[in-house]
């Protein structure tokens, strides 16, 4: 079994990435003639959770910036009970589009979507390539659904090679929030960067927290409790690791507090961030982050939310690097800690991963 620190806050959500198909128009949408309402479920963790959640409300926001006739709201979910019940409040509000957030909330709003074939959704992190909306044996699909999935293998596959380019210590970390695919594809993409890097460059920089070959790792149970971050953060830190990558959310948060902490010791510690640019997201942190290991998501919501309104359902929408969807963050202070060498080699990297020269292996489905 996988080593988990479970912990007493009620579940996240992450969402299970997978491929689609065709990707939405990215074309700016005509203003629309009537009001249109597009309305949110969130996840556990909230619209301020610095990360997932928080995108996709920001999304949500600069649909509305875009196109005058269009307004926002949203519904939190607190428990998973909340998932359908926030989904027929809007349902009853004639909302134009609902828009979920994640995994957890695939088989809900497949559901919802099958029971009313004219309500527009759109789904985030979360397809039918990956069952997140169907089973294997039983697969009904709702044509009324947009899937918006991100193939961040791609930039956490930049992410590991950078961290094993700068550690000090030869020894590199990540760890979960809970066992999704969306969460390993993040920590297949980092281990096999820097087992790239290693036999670029004839090192041995060891990975903490998860092993591809075998799929086992450290997980916190949880995308909110900040505290077990802390703890399993500072283990990886005693265990001689001096760059973490959390893949959780909230939990993040309490890494970012380990880290300062060990900074404020003597140590030399730096972390990534997930999901969001982190120095704009906990920016009370940034001088402990490296990078961060982006999607796409306010500019993929609001496309959906704007296509939506236009009258546009349905299809998917993959990030990758070459859309801007999948997306290895600024430096910010790190920048001048960074071997221009590296940089160098990072960006030849992201050319060979766009053109297919060099795929990064993942087990989570693509």
């Amino acid at each position: 079994m996988r080593k988990a620190f479970q912990a007493a806050a009620a579940l996240g959500a992450v969402a299970l990435l997978a491929a689609g198909c065709a990707k939405p128009s990215a074309t700016t949408p005509t203003t629309t003639k009537a009001h249109f309402t597009g309305c949110m479920v969130s996840d556990f963790g909230g619209i301020n959770d610095k990360s997932f959640n928080q995108s996709i409300w920001e999304g949500m926001q600069a649909a509305a910036a875009a196109n005058p006739n269009i307004t926002v709201k949203y519904l939190p979910s607190h428990v998973t009970s909340d998932y359908a019940k926030n989904i027929s409040t809007f349902e009853a509000e004639k909302c134009g589009v609902i828009v979920t957030a994640g995994f957890s909330m695939g088989p809900t709003t497949q559901s919802a979507a099958l029971a009313d074939p004219k309500q527009k959704f759109a789904i985030v992190d979360c397809s039918y390539a990956s069952f997140c909306l169907s089973s294997k044996k039983n697969p009904p699909h709702a044509h009324n659904i947009t899937q918006l999935v991100y193939n961040t293998v791609q930039d956490s596959f930049l992410g590991g090679y950078l961290a094993a380019g700068i550690t000090k210590t030869g020894k590199v970390a990540t760890f979960g929030g809970m066992d999704f695919g969306t969460v390993t594809i993040y920590m297949d993409g980092f281990w096999n960067g820097v087992q790239y890097y290693n036999k670029q460059h004839h090192t041995h920089v060891q990975v903490l927290g998860w092993s591809y070959p075998s799929q086992h790792g450290t997980f916190a149970g949880s995308f909110t409790a900040t505290a077990v971050g802390q703890t399993v953060t500072n283990t990886f830190i005693n265990d001689g690791a001096d760059i973490i990558f959390p893949v959780a959310g909230l939990v993040g948060l309490g890494s970012a507090k380990a880290v300062q902490t060990a900074n404020a010791a003597g140590k030399h510690v730096g972390m990534f961030w997930v999901d969001t640019d982190g120095c704009i997201s906990a920016a009370t942190y940034c001088p402990y982050f490296v990078t961060s290991v982006e999607k796409g998501l306010t500019v993929s919501v609001k496309t959906a939310v704007l296509n939506a309104a236009r009258g546009h359902i349905g299809g998917s929408y993959v990030g990758t690097i070459a859309n801007g969807g999948a997306v290895l963050g600024p430096f910010h202070d790190w920048s001048s800690k960074v071997p221009a060498s590296l940089k160098a080699e990072l960006k030849t990297l992201e050319q060979q991963i766009v053109s297919g020269k060099i795929i990064p292996a993942t087990k989570s489905p693509v």
